[in-house]
């Protein structure tokens, strides 16, 4: 493995979920990529994406399950594809 995450840094993530979420929800999931493959049961959502810290990283996951998603995979991604928004 490369050298560590840091817990107070952006890093980048894909987060694969069971069931349909729609693109209207990426503002409120940190501007987070959105996208779905397969069809109803079948359906897997797909969050790309930057994340401020673990703090933030953690309340994604929250707001993810609070909605009634499964979380089927948390990836960290090597190579960032996208900046974090200031606030």
């Amino acid at each position: 493995m490369g050298a560590p995450i840091a817990r107070d840094e952006p890093v980048s993530y894909q987060i694969q979920v069971q069931g349909r979420l729609s693109q209207t929800w990426a503002d409120y999931l940190g501007s987070m990529d959105v996208s779905v493959s397969g069809e109803r049961e079948q359906a897997v959502t797909t969050l790309l994406g930057q994340v401020r810290d673990q703090a933030a990283l953690m309340g994604l996951l929250n707001s993810l399950y609070y909605l009634g998603f499964s979380l089927l995979s948390l990836e960290y991604q090597a190579n960032p594809r996208k900046e974090v928004a200031e606030d």
